[in-house]
């Protein structure tokens, strides 16, 4: 029996080995498999306390849902006050399950002091440091152990980046990680910031629903092609998470898909400008044809083989739209301002200004094309099935 046992947390330090921490989590969490990582800590100061802490290998079923409750178990002196604790730990650390032990505690405490209890508090403050420094320390020295727990546990972290305005984006902004596009891999902001571009003053940035999905966006070709890397963003919080943070190390995040991103040379912006100037009456016409959908239509130096992409200006992302307008209670819908860009360099631009003194009819049913071809490049549903369609057909 346990009372006539010495708990694992009351052992000397020198005594628990890891295939101890893993039995114990295993027994206690009803859990068949190993944790990805087991802590124990004897905490002395302003409160003093053992604890184990566990980071699962795999969340549980419902962790992203309303239902799951948090919470690690209490004990005062060996006996436990309560199964799952939930003002011990943050939400972003939700996935944490342990065993907190406090001298400090008295044992008939209810759960309604337990809310407003200073010694509670000062364990919630005292744990939550430590869950940050052991994590920063397993990054640092368990690098495929932190990458398998953030595979598994990083949105909830991104969570607390954002949460409440940024309130903890400071103690937090070190732990996230995002897939790079040079790397093929997860890496820290600051690990990007270290390798960027000579010249480079931006975190570049793409959004989608997947690293695949990412990796074929028009943008994405010709700024890897000039050696540059771009964190992709796939989870619907990541551009949230970068506009909330702003900057890393003081240098701004800037998405790709911008309306005013680029990497082109001032030569190449020139040029670039010229052909807009110069093609301007033909742009203005295939923005009309459009009907109010798109705020600009140029020509880009910024696409490869691609011949046409969508970007967006102002504060809302085509992601953010997306992802806004998806929500539950989305009222109305939110839109970005899009800009229509057309590769400079692509065939089909000789055939737009063909049209354009031949047959403006038929380049109306271009301009539809290429529009909705940029929106299904963008991961972005078809504004008008039928016009597209019926503008395929008649080209063909």
């Amino acid at each position: 029996f346990r009372s006539s046992m010495v708990p694992l947390w009351k052992k000397p330090k020198s005594e628990v080995t890891e295939e101890n921490l893993n039995e114990f989590y295993k027994n206690e969490f009803h859990d068949y498999q190993d944790p990805i990582k087991g802590i124990y800590a004897k905490i002395e100061g302003t409160v003093t306390y053992d604890t184990l802490l566990f980071i699962p290998s795999s969340a549980p079923y419902d962790y992203y849902s309303k239902n799951y409750k948090k919470g690690v178990k209490l004990y005062s002196n060996g006996v436990m006050i309560m199964e799952k604790c939930e003002d011990l730990i943050p939400d972003y650390f939700g996935f944490i399950r342990g065993v907190v032990d406090s001298s400090d505690l008295s044992l008939n405490i209810s759960r309604e002091i337990l809310q407003q209890d200073r010694q509670v508090k000062a364990i919630a403050t005292s744990l939550e440091k430590k869950i940050i420094s052991e994590l920063k320390k397993m990054m640092e020295s368990e690098r495929e152990k932190y990458e398998k727990a953030f595979t598994e546990f990083g949105l909830s972290i991104k969570f607390g980046v954002y949460d409440n305005f940024g309130l903890k984006k400071d103690a937090l902004k070190d732990l996230i990680m995002f897939y790079s596009s040079e790397k093929k891999k997860l890496v820290t902001l600051s690990e990007y910031v270290s390798g960027m571009k000579e010249g480079q003053d931006a975190i570049y940035y793409a959004c989608g629903d997947s690293y695949e999905k990412i990796a074929k966006l028009p943008q994405i070709e010709k700024v890897t092609e000039k050696g540059y890397d771009v964190l992709f963003f796939k989870d619907n919080v990541d551009e949230f998470v970068a506009k909330i943070l702003g900057e890393y190390d003081g240098k701004k995040f800037k998405a790709v898909t911008d309306a005013d991103f680029s990497t082109e040379t001032e030569e190449e912006k020139k040029a670039t400008e010229e052909k807009n100037a110069e093609s301007k009456e033909l742009l203005d016409y295939i923005k009309e044809s459009l009907g109010g959908k798109v705020k600009e239509v140029r020509f880009s130096g910024k696409l490869k083989t691609y011949p046409v992409c969508l970007t967006a200006e102002g504060e809302i992302s085509i992601e953010m739209e997306k992802v806004l307008n998806s929500m539950p209670n989305a009222a109305g819908k939110v839109t970005a301002e899009k800009v229509l860009e057309i590769n400079a360099e692509h065939k089909i631009t000789e055939k737009l200004k063909t049209l354009f003194s031949e047959d403006k009819e038929t380049l109306k049913k271009y301009a539809i094309v290429l529009y909705e071809q940029a929106r299904l490049l963008e991961g972005l549903p078809i504004d008008d099935l039928s016009g597209f369609v019926n503008s395929i057909s008649d080209i063909l």
